[in-house]
């Protein structure tokens, strides 16, 4: 079955389904669609230790792929300068952080309201190099 969605919903929708598993893994929810210049990261998490930048990632078939695939090697640059300058910014150059991906797959809606979804959470999806 075709999952009917207005197109400009399912990246808020993604990320607050994102956020709201995260709290119930019990992360604490730092900030949510952090910009430095163009690059944005979704959400900033605590968990215990850890500083988490997530990438949330949501789509409605996996016809064109899995949604993390959709986090290319330009995507992750991106995210890295962002945490970077977050970091910096923050003045927490020395915290433990990791980057994840949140995968997001609506399976079944009545008109904008998701009824179902799966949510995949790969943490470590990749690395910074610092």
């Amino acid at each position: 079955m075709k999952v009917i969605y207005d197109p400009h919903l399912l990246g808020p929708t993604g990320e607050q389904i994102a956020a709201d598993y995260l709290v119930t893994e019990e992360y604490r929810i730092i900030e949510r669609n952090y910009r430095f210049h163009r690059n944005e990261i979704d959400i900033i998490a605590l968990y215990q230790q850890t500083l988490c930048f997530v990438e949330v990632k949501t789509r409605v078939s996996s016809a064109h792929g899995h949604p993390a695939e959709a986090v290319t090697l330009q995507k992750q640059r991106e995210i890295i300068k962002a945490a970077r300058a977050y970091l910096a910014l923050s003045g927490q150059n020395d915290a433990d952080c990791r980057f994840d991906v949140l995968a997001i797959l609506i399976h079944g809606m009545e008109g904008n309201r998701v009824t179902s979804f799966s949510v995949e959470h790969f943490k470590d999806a990749f690395w910074a190099g610092f």
